[in-house]
């Protein structure tokens, strides 16, 4: 049996990645501290690869758990506590883990909305977030079918 594979972005995606940060058990243990509520990732338009518009994902993270992770509009994301900021192709690299999460806000590939220092502190976290992300088989959209 195959697996699913979702594009990128997509509910589906989401859906999957929610699920799969829930299956983490180095989310859990490196995040039960995490109190600082949600975190969104937002990409903007891209429509050349199909993104007409800008995307928000919203994670409801909370002490190792995700309550719920859905698509949202950038307003909404924009609302989350920390919202990470980056162009489809650095989320692509994010997610390939050729780009680390905390190395793209350094370098500016990743825009971070809310406290850097507190981010910092849950380094394992974002990199277990990353990990959970990897799980998802992925297409992404600027890549032939």
């Amino acid at each position: 049996m195959t697996a699913v594979i979702h594009d990128f972005p997509s509910t589906a995606w989401v859906d999957a990645y929610g699920a799969a940060i829930n299956a983490s058990e180095a989310y859990r243990t490196a995040s039960t501290e995490w109190t600082h509520g949600s975190v969104a990732l937002v990409m903007p338009a891209d429509p050349p690869i199909g993104v007409p518009e800008d995307v928000g994902i919203w994670l409801d993270l909370d002490r190792g758990s995700c309550r719920a992770a859905k698509l949202v509009s950038r307003d909404e994301a924009q609302r989350a506590p920390f919202v990470l900021t980056a162009e489809y192709k650095h989320w692509k690299a994010i997610i390939k883990k050729e780009l680390g999460p905390i190395a793209g806000i350094m370098q500016r590939k990743v825009a971070l909305q809310g406290s850097l220092p507190i981010v910092v502190r849950f380094i394992k976290s974002a990199e277990a977030l990353v990990e959970a992300a990897t799980r998802v088989p992925t297409r992404f959209l600027d890549e032939a079918r």
